[in-house]
């Protein structure tokens, strides 16, 4: 009987020992792929796709003992397959080829809680968020939950979940889905994991890679942030309609006790598919970084013949209407701003809903930057191509403003990712050696400058109109306010139609002194 104490604690010691050895582990991740479920192309070459994803995982998992699929949210909506599958179809995806776990994304609220819960529901892997609270949302209470354990070669990995505060500004939760604290809810799942021998801990991040840095700081125990949501190119070629990267993969920065945290980022749409391997010690920490590199997944990447099969199933009911043409581009035409803050593609879109409600007396429009979701390549555009550019279904909304509160709206935009595309005649120029909320000058409403004190009418997107990306401006505004009902996608492809090929040209709307 007296040996079964020292018997018992020999094997708790063993135990311990064994769950706190040194291994090597590969992450591979996916952040950003807004149900880009099949290639897409850019400059003629064809990128992205699950089927390109199946055959890297399917190849590193045949060639390595310890390997882990991790996806940083942002999984909905950007194409017909959302449109038509509502997540159900990237789900199929990511069951078959194997994910470990997910983080919540902004976008996986854009249609109310209800979907994400169905989504969770059938996931084979555990859906994560730390600080969102959904105790008092039936629909995701038990199906979101704060980090898991995951068991890799005998070794035990926490991973612990997070959405960026904001989404309550630009998705629909709904009221009954709550935040808490980003950086205490975080440590404190950590420190919950430490407290259960979990000692080699990773946070799946979809809060931006400039606030996967701040937290960073801010956070101990710690060893990898997996992140996403603002779409960075990290380590990434200099290809043809890239964004050129923004920085090193990994990033290296120090956490809360001065230790090295390693912060990753995979781009968006499954354009590269993010893998490091790392050696971790006994005490979790990274010993060695043994390979980080995203891979393109381009043409050279062949595609997995089960899951092309299965993408063939999905595809069949949409394929007629994602190719039927609409217009023609005559040069392509990005997204992206020019360096100067104008988006040729969010021109276009502004001018689109400026000319489906001027005759209700509209006199400029304007489009928040995260609601211009991609760009054209010259040629053919088709009906699939306008739908990933505008995939959310918003409303048209007339708002009356005073010029002194539309200076005001662009104020609150300037430097926040929600700046106002203005339409054809109405310029403005931010000044950033002026204080905040001073730094819009020049502004100008259809080529006249704009009087504070007269009141005009303007067309917004009922998302922003609403309050949306943090627009409190409009959203309490006290004039007028008239939703058309009108589709941002029917009158974009109105536009597209009318005014086909397209041709546009920088114009100057939005200038930096």
């Amino acid at each position: 009987m007296r040996r079964l104490p020292s018997l018992l604690a020999l094997l708790l010691a063993s135990a311990v020992s064994f769950a706190d050895r040194p291994i090597r582990i590969t992450i591979l991740h996916s952040n950003d792929l807004h149900a880009h479920d099949e290639p897409f192309l850019i400059r003629k070459v064809s990128y992205g796709g699950y089927a390109r994803e199946a055959t890297i995982v399917r190849q590193i998992r045949a060639a390595e003992k310890n390997v882990l699929l991790l996806n940083a949210g942002d999984v909905f909506q950007g194409t017909l397959y959302f449109n038509e599958y509502e997540g159900l179809a990237d789900l199929a995806f990511m069951n078959e080829i194997g994910y470990d776990a997910m983080a919540v994304g902004n976008h996986e609220f854009d249609r109310g809680p209800s979907l994400l819960g169905a989504f969770a529901g059938m996931a084979k892997f555990p859906v994560l968020s730390a600080n969102l609270n959904v105790d008092a949302e039936p629909a995701l209470r038990g199906k979101i939950l704060p980090s898991t354990v995951l068991t890799v070669g005998g070794e035990k990995v926490g991973v612990v979940g997070c959405t960026t505060p904001t989404v309550t500004n630009i998705s629909s939760p709904g009221p009954t889905v709550t935040l808490k604290d980003l950086q205490t809810s975080v440590q404190a799942e950590v420190d919950g994991l430490k407290k259960r021998g979990v000692n080699k801990i990773i946070v799946l991040s979809h809060i931006g890679y400039a606030e996967d840095q701040a937290l960073a700081h801010s956070l101990h125990d710690v060893a990898l942030i997996v992140g996403g949501h603002s779409h960075t190119p990290l380590g990434t070629p200099d290809l043809p309609g890239w964004r050129k990267s923004e920085g090193p993969y990994p990033t290296f920065v120090k956490d809360a006790q001065g230790k090295d945290m390693l912060i990753v980022q995979a781009y968006e749409w499954g354009k590269v598919f993010g893998r490091i391997t790392l050696d971790f010690d006994s005490e979790g920490h990274i010993a060695n970084v043994i390979q980080a590199a995203p891979i393109v997944l381009d043409e050279k990447v062949p595609e997995d013949l089960q899951t092309k099969e299965l993408m063939a199933a999905f595809e069949k009911p949409i394929s007629g209407l994602k190719n039927q043409a609409v217009g023609e581009a005559t040069i392509a035409i990005p997204k992206e701003t020019n360096g100067t803050g104008e988006s040729l593609m969010g021109d276009i879109i502004a001018d689109a809903m400026l000319d489906a409600t001027s005759k209700a007396g509209a006199v400029a429009a304007f489009v928040n930057s995260g609601g211009v979701r991609g760009g054209l390549e010259a040629g053919k555009i088709t009906y699939g191509e306008a739908i990933a550019i505008q995939p959310f279904g918003n409303t048209l909304q007339l708002l009356d403003l005073s010029g002194a509160e539309l200076k005001a709206a662009i104020e609150e935009g300037v430097g926040t990712g929600g700046e106002l595309y203005p339409s054809k005649g109405t310029r403005y120029k931010i000044d950033r050696s002026r204080p905040k909320g001073a730094q819009v000058i020049d502004l100008s409403v259809a080529g006249q400058p704009v009087d504070p004190a007269k009141t005009y009418r303007f067309t917004f997107l009922n998302f922003t109109a609403n309050g949306g990306d943090a627009h409190d401006v409009l959203k309490n505004a006290k004039g007028a306010r008239t939703d058309t009902g009108l589709i941002d996608l029917d009158a974009l492809l109105d536009y597209v139609k009318r005014n086909s090929p397209l041709t546009p040209k920088t114009e100057a709307r939005i200038t930096h002194t």
